[in-house]
């Protein structure tokens, strides 16, 4: 069963589940100094990044960060990590599967997301239920139908290894380790996944051009649908830049919509969180980075291919009561052409950034060991 929890019944399970801020006078990296600060590389186009005061990037808290990132001592029965269901050749998605398998045997109910410039979102998970990664951290080890375990429990398998003591030293200044301090590691080392070196990436930079084909798909990705005059301003495009922002680069506007899905909600989204009726059906933008390598596609699933995500935009999909104002064309749909389709596509090639996935800071470091 999923946990829907609202944030004020989410604050106080994390209140409950952390112990209290290490003593800063006890100092961390090894040394007097603390540690060493993350100097994270993102590209000039790139929105700013936002300031996390309550746990700022280091050396020491990203490498901790990545060991608990492929930790399976995480899980109940130490066979699963963070990584069982975040894999690299799959822009750390589950293996080309619309659903997780827990360490029980369960089968979860929604696919897992890309961890790609994570730093730059409002909210996680796909209901948009936690309002930080430190927060979205401490739910897969407890969730029932995933990791299956009590944070108590985890804490003394981790607590238990002389090499996890010193990692938390270096990184927090403390051998004394809690929830916190594990969420705030995994956030660490999640917000230094930046993907920023796709073909599109290197035609911003002036390095390559785009094909003629990438081009036009380009232009339809950021065109208007529909024609004139029954739809004023209609560029004849595929709608896409409304939700997957070009702003940034980010390729998603960081908010919850109702795509068009269904008619009739089997899972509700936002609203099984909220319980408010206009957040029925709504669900997080992914952004569009990697999204030729993160098959199968939607929160459930649903469509295997990038040509069946494309055909149910051009539909214009299921009307509700809570679609979103940029689902315009449920009604005649977009009527983009088969060659219109595979400019499109062509265009969300150019999106796929193999040096991220390959990339062997964000890859299995192994077990900890002492130095």
């Amino acid at each position: 069963m999923r946990k829907e929890l609202t944030l004020a019944l989410f604050a106080a399970v994390v209140l409950a589940a952390c112990k209290k801020d290490p003593d800063p006078s006890v100092g961390g990296g090894g040394g007097a100094s603390g540690p060493t600060p993350y100097g994270l590389q993102v590209p000039s186009y790139f929105p700013p990044l936002p300031p996390t005061p309550d746990n700022e990037l280091t050396e020491e808290g990203v490498e901790l960060g990545r060991f608990l990132f492929y930790e399976e001592r995480l899980s109940g029965d130490n066979t699963q990590s963070c990584g069982s269901c975040h894999a690299a050749p799959f822009s750390f998605t589950d293996n080309g599967t619309p659903f997780s398998t827990g360490i029980d045997g369960i089968e979860g109910d929604r696919n897992a997301m890309a961890p790609i410039n994570l730093a730059w979102d409002l909210f996680y998970f796909w209901d948009g239920r936690s309002p930080t990664l430190e927060s979205q951290a401490l739910e897969p080890v407890v969730n029932p139908i995933e990791m299956h375990d009590t944070w108590p429990n985890a804490v003394s398998k981790l607590q238990a290894d002389p090499a996890y003591e010193q990692l938390f030293l270096r990184a927090f200044g403390t051998t004394q380790i809690d929830s916190m301090l594990v969420a705030k590691a995994l956030a660490q080392f999640m917000r230094t996944m930046v993907s920023s070196n796709a073909k599109y990436d290197r035609v911003l930079r002036g390095e390559e051009a785009f094909t003629p084909e990438e081009q036009q798909g380009f232009f339809l990705f950021q065109a208007e649908g529909g024609f004139p005059p029954d739809v004023p301003g209609g560029q004849g495009g595929a709608d896409c830049f409304h939700c997957h922002s070009l702003g940034g680069a980010m390729f998603t506007d960081h908010q919850l919509h109702n795509n068009g899905l269904d008619s009739v909600f089997s899972d509700l989204g936002a609203g099984g969180v909220t319980g408010n009726p206009a957040d029925m059906g709504r669900f997080k933008t992914p952004t569009l980075r990697n999204v030729a390598l993160t098959a199968p596609y939607m929160h459930d699933g649903r469509f295997q291919t990038l040509e069946e995500v494309i055909d149910h935009y051009d539909s214009g999909g299921h009307p509700s009561p809570t679609i979103d104002a940029f689902m315009k064309f449920t009604t005649g749909g977009l009527q983009l052409t088969a060659q219109k389709k595979q400019q499109l596509l062509a265009f969300l090639n150019t999106l796929t950034d193999t040096e991220f996935i390959n990339d062997p800071d964000f890859q299995d470091p192994g077990p900890p060991t002492l130095d």
